[in-house]
C-alpha cells in the first residue's frame, strides 16, 4: 500500500514578506535619522575698529556694524580696499591679514577680504572675540 503526503513542500521561497520588512525598516530610519540641512555658522563679533596688530607683519583689516572699512585703524573705502591692502602690505615678505568682522554684517563682506587674500597670496586670519 502507498502513502502519500498531504503536505508537499513548495520548493519555491516567497520574498514579498522580507521586502516589506526591508521596506518598513527603510522608512523608520528615514524618518528617524538626524541629517542636518544647512550649515550653522556663527560669524565672529568685533567691536568698532581695531588697533594695529603687534606683529608689524600683519596688516588688521576691520569692518564694523555700519559697514565702515579700517586698515590699521585708519577708515577706507571699500571700493580702494585692495589698492589699500597693496600699499600695506608691499614691504612685508609674508603678508598677512588680521580680519575683524562684526557679527551683524553680511557675509559677502567678509568673502570679499577673503577673496582678495586668496587672489593675491596673502595669509589671512579670521579673528575672533572670546566668550565670556
Amino acid at each position: 500500500m502507498k502513502i502519500q503526503r498531504k503536505n508537499l513542500i513548495n520548493p519555491q521561497f516567497n520574498m514579498s514578506s522580507m521586502t516589506d520588512v526591508v521596506f518598513l525598516l527603510l522608512i523608520f530610519f528615514l524618518l528617524t535619522s538626524n541629517v542636518p540641512k544647512a550649515l550653522d555658522l556663527i560669524t565672529p563679533t568685533a567691536e568698532g575698529n581695531q588697533t594695529k596688530a603687534a606683529d608689524p607683519n600683519m596688516v588688521t583689516v576691520s569692518i564694523d556694524k555700519s559697514l565702515n572699512w579700517f586698515i590699521d585703524g585708519e577708515q577706507i573705502s571699500s571700493d580702494y580696499l585692495e589698492i589699500e591692502l597693496d600699499k600695506a602690505l608691499e614691504r612685508i615678505e609674508t603678508p598677512t591679514i588680521i580680519l575683524y568682522a562684526d557679527e551683524n554684517i553680511p557675509l559677502k563682506e567678509s568673502v570679499k577680504v577673503m577673496n582678495l587674500a586668496n587672489k593675491k597670496n596673502y595669509k589671512l586670519i579670521l579673528a575672533v572675540q572670546p566668550e565670556g
